[in-house]
C-alpha cells in the first residue's frame, strides 16, 4: 500500500467552545442550593483521532463560597453542518463541607452554518 508522502497529520483546527450550566443541588433543607459556572475551553488538543479542550471555571458564590473545576472535555461530536459539540461531567472542588456534580454539553463552536 502506498503512502502519500505529501499528506501531513490530522490536526484539528484551532478553536474554542463556550461553556455554561449549573452544578447539581448539593446540600439538604434549608441549604439545598446548586451553582451557575461560564467560561472558554482551551484550544483544540489532539486527542485519538478527534480532539479535547480543557476545561476551568470558577462558579458563582452562594452563601459566601463557591467551587472550581480542572478536567478535559470528551472528544467531539458532530452535529451536522460541520459543527460539533463536546460533552463534559465532573465534580467541582470541595468547599464548604460539600462538592456538586454537573454534566454539561459545551455550545457548537462556529454558531453561524454557512
Amino acid at each position: 500500500m502506498s503512502q502519500n508522502i505529501n499528506s501531513k497529520p490530522c490536526t484539528p483546527k484551532q478553536h474554542n467552545h463556550e461553556v455554561l450550566g449549573s452544578t447539581k443541588i448539593a446540600g439538604c433543607c434549608d441549604y439545598a442550593h446548586n451553582h451557575r459556572f461560564a467560561t472558554v475551553s482551551s484550544n483544540a488538543i489532539p486527542c485519538d483521532g478527534s480532539h479535547v479542550h480543557e476545561i476551568k471555571f470558577t462558579t458563582d458564590s452562594c452563601d459566601g463560597h463557591h467551587h472550581e473545576f480542572c478536567g478535559t472535555s470528551g472528544p467531539a461530536i458532530d452535529v451536522g453542518c460541520g459543527r460539533h459539540v463536546h460533552f463534559v461531567a465532573g465534580c467541582t472542588s470541595t468547599d464548604a463541607g460539600h462538592k456538586h456534580e454537573f454534566v454539561v454539553a459545551t455550545l457548537i463552536e462556529d454558531p453561524v452554518c454557512e
